[in-house]
């Protein structure tokens, strides 16, 4: 299952005939997931308001019953009819589309059953406890839901906007466009995704990416809808309307995903498909041989059978993968790891090596300054220098620059006669001496480099740095190198990759000696000089020996994150590698790799747990209501007992936390 947009899924499924039933090909009903309409309450509920109507009716026949017995039993019959019609409508509607072994059928064959032989009291109460049953299957299974619903309330209603003018208004967030100029206080959280336009301030991702570190930003930065502003006042310049942005495509991603089946829970559809006819006859071989081979008694046998047919139910099995996968959805996106659905999660727990591109995943993927080397000169005066001829560039080892001259605070004075020598450098006058920062070979051009100098530059090249050497009227008096240094935390992103067992590993397109300088300081084996089809070759060929995710943000990385066992791009990545992989993670944190493991393989052990429950369950009381040690009333009670348990066990997985263990 490949997504069709950037963080989204392929188009629903809309294999259902049924209107209102939407049943799998076992006939199981999905509005287990759906249970209680969003903004609605319980009783406000079609199935809460079926609930109280059953046990008023009950309810009043038990009084009617201490009248006259005759009373009560007509008032059970009542209680009975009004629990099961709404039942046997969704069951005749399923049958009419060709689906027959469904829950809701069974579920009517038991009452008409347990009301033609006498048991009127006794049915009423089945159904009244079927219908709190799947009550609480939907209360239990909407906190999946709402969790994942609750991160639009992140987004305020109203914002402040300023016009071009500089008037402030007061708007509502819902009417924002892009390009509007928003105003954010200190204590506030943005309404929109943007960038800041003014101001610089400490930024509270954790509501969107699970980062509990706040981040410092400042002009020219990406900001999240959701996120907290903390610090200082803020302009941002809104890059993306309300319906589009982070929180709306987080709650989309999410909903649309837990349509995607993985193949366990496909293995669970096949396998109610051929269990819920032999359940059937199993209940029919029950109900007729004894009595017809062994003289039992016709009452004794079909009520058994009856309730046979009611323990055979499997809504905790078919329940019991779906209901943790949308917790596991959940769960991931409001730690910044979104996942296009159960295949992926399923895939991921199965991973055994995770193959990063460098730059721009391993790396922050701009250059900055590293080292600064004065010669007879003080590293200020190359900073400013330097800063002097760069400015009003573009190219990143400018902005690198220019960053560090900012950080350093230092004066920077005007060039004059700056010129770009291409493929040497960058030349200039400052206060009449002339000035040239360029790549070594080409200052040896101009200048003699000494001997100290020349080793410097050496150590930093074979560091996978870049140089560039700072000549003033023709002498050498410093060197700047720069590099695309390796993300904060990475080093504890890979200790926790290798404590999962997973073999990390780089591929990059770049150059052997940069390569293996970020290689040797992450501790990673690495292929260097890498074309996109070498990156999709080796995905190939690992893919063999076992699961292999590929992690990456660039076009040249789609083809491998298309071939990889799970794809996964960094969210500020390119579009095309968003649109190609299983998953993204939201802020970039490369931590979420790991957390994107642990959820994984703790989702699949939560499924197989959930499976155990719903078949011991089953096996045993089975054989009890064989030998007639179960009625009716406890196969109910199991039945429903064992969907609301493996529900709520799935209802764990929404406390997942970066520290939880795989």
């Amino acid at each position: 299952m490949r997504a069709q947009t950037a963080l989204s899924t392929s188009p629903k499924s809309s294999s259902s005939k049924i209107p209102e039933v939407h049943t799998t090909g076992d006939g199981h009903r999905h509005d287990h997931l759906a249970g209680i309409k969003d903004g609605k309450t319980w009783w406000q509920s079609p199935k809460g308001q079926l609930v109280i109507a059953s046990a008023a009716a009950v309810a009043i026949a038990f009084l009617l019953s201490y009248i006259s017995p005759r009373l009560g039993n007509a008032g059970y019959i009542v209680a009975t009819l009004i629990g099961v019609i709404p039942v046997a409508g969704r069951a005749f509607a399923a049958a009419r589309a060709g689906v027959y072994f469904t829950i809701e059928m069974l579920m009517t064959i038991a009452a008409a059953g347990a009301l033609l032989i006498g048991a009127a009291e006794e049915a009423a109460v089945v159904v009244l406890l079927f219908a709190i049953g799947e009550l609480l299957e939907g209360v239990a299974a909407q906190s999946a839901r709402s969790s994942i619903r609750n991160l639009g309330d992140l987004i305020p209603s109203e914002v402040v906007v300023e016009d071009p003018s500089g008037a402030i208004r007061t708007m509502a967030t819902a009417a924002l466009a892009v390009g509007d100029r928003i105003v954010v206080r200190p204590g506030d959280r943005l309404p929109a995704d943007g960038t800041i336009a003014d101001g610089s301030s400490d930024i509270d991702e954790a509501p969107v990416t699970g980062e509990s570190v706040p981040r410092a930003k400042g002009v020219g930065a990406e900001v999240f809808a959701g996120s907290i502003n903390k610090t200082a006042a803020l302009k941002v310049t809104v890059t993306r309307p309300t319906a589009d942005n982070t929180i709306a495509r987080i709650i989309r991603t999410v909903e649309e995903a837990q349509e995607a089946k993985a193949p366990f829970e496909r293995f669970i559809d096949r396998f109610a498909r051929w269990y819920m006819p032999a359940i059937v006859g199993l209940s029919i071989a029950v109900a007729v041989l004894p009595p017809l081979f062994a003289a039992g008694d016709w009452y004794t046998w079909i009520y058994r059978a009856l309730a046979l047919l009611l323990i055979g139910c499997p809504c905790a099995l078919v329940i019991a993968t779906p209901a943790a996968i949308a917790s596991s959805l959940s769960a991931g996106a409001r730690r910044g790891i979104l996942m296009k659905g159960g295949a992926v999660i399923e895939a991921a727990s199965k991973i055994r090596t995770i193959a990063f591109d460098k730059t721009g995943t391993l790396t922050e993927g701009r250059p900055i300054v590293t080292d600064v080397i004065g010669h007879e000169r003080g590293e200020a005066d190359v900073i400013t220098l330097a800063a002097s001829l760069e400015r009003g560039s573009n190219h990143p080892f400018a902005l690198a620059i220019l960053n560090r001259a900012i950080a350093d605070k230092v004066a920077v004075p005007n060039a004059s006669d700056v010129a770009a020598i291409p493929g040497e450098g960058i030349s200039g006058a400052i206060d009449g001496r002339k000035v040239f920062l360029g790549a070594p070979k080409h200052a040896a051009k101009r200048a003699t480099l000494p001997q100290a100098l020349a080793a410097r530059i050496a150590g930093l090249q074979e560091a996978g740095k870049t140089v560039s050497v700072l000549l003033d009227d023709l002498k050498p008096i410093g060197l700047i190198a720069v590099r695309d240094e390796p993300r904060p935390g990475i080093n504890i992103a890979m200790a926790e990759i290798r404590a999962l067992g997973i073999t990390p590993l780089m591929l990059t397109g770049d150059n052997a000696r940069t390569a293996k300088a970020v290689a040797e300081k992450l501790g990673l084996e690495y292929r260097a000089e890498m074309m996109p089809e070498d990156k999709l070759r080796h995905i190939r060929d690992e893919a063999i020996n076992g699961g292999i995710a590929m992690v990456g943000d660039g076009i040249n990385d789609a083809p491998a994150l298309a071939a990889a066992t799970v794809g996964i791009a960094m969210a500020g990545g390119t579009g095309v590698a968003l649109e190609t992989a299983d998953a993204a993670l939201v802020g970039d944190r490369i931590s979420g790799v790991p957390e994107l493991i642990r959820l994984a393989r703790r989702t699949m052990d939560v499924i197989k747990q959930n499976v155990a429950i719903a078949l011991g369950l089953k096996a045993v009381f089975l054989v009890t209501t064989i030998l007639g040690m179960t009625g009716l009333w406890i196969a109910i009670i199991a039945d429903t007992g064992a969907t609301v348990l493996v529900t709520l066990n799935a209802l764990r997985l929404l406390r997942f936390s970066s520290g939880a263990k795989a």
